[in-house]
């Protein structure tokens, strides 16, 4: 009679490392996702397009900088998105995505050519952006400052 492969901890062990495989490609799926989402979001203000960026926001969004306490969507809208007129392009210069969160560091150039640098932490549900904490670096900290 032939010896049947029965083996439950080589089971166990095939189990854990599928869903741990599971687990890294979906993480990969989330990263490229959430990815796309920041650069989409970059890409609206320089293309001043509201429709696309808000077909990246999700439901609840927010957004919190050292002038704004989680506003919502209606509210950045009339009070943020106003830059946009003001900006010339975004240079990604470091971008780290763990999960459902990512860092992001930028060099912005405004219309008549000044540099502004900031630091912005996202955070994602389904592949949407859920809030942006914004971090104003030195120089023009947002691109409607008056301040010279």
């Amino acid at each position: 009679m032939k010896k049947k492969f029965n083996k439950p901890g080589l089971a166990c062990v095939l189990a854990i490392t599928l869903l741990v495989l599971n687990s890294s490609f979906t993480n990969q799926g989330n990263k490229s996702a959430n990815e796309k989402a920041i650069k989409n979001y970059y890409g609206a203000y320089e293309k001043k397009d509201w429709k696309m960026l808000s077909a990246i926001l999700a439901n609840g969004f927010t957004f919190t900088s050292p002038n704004d306490d989680h506003i919502d969507v209606k509210t950045y809208k009339k009070r943020c998105w106003p830059n946009c007129y003001h900006v010339k392009k975004f240079d990604i210069d470091k971008l780290m995505i763990e999960g459902d969160e990512a860092f992001v560091t930028y060099n912005g150039w405004t219309t008549d050519g000044k540099l502004f640098r900031n630091t912005e932490y996202f955070t994602f549900k389904d592949g949407k952006i859920l809030q942006n904490v914004c971090y104003f670096g030195p120089g023009v900290s947002f691109p409607n400052n008056t301040k010279k």
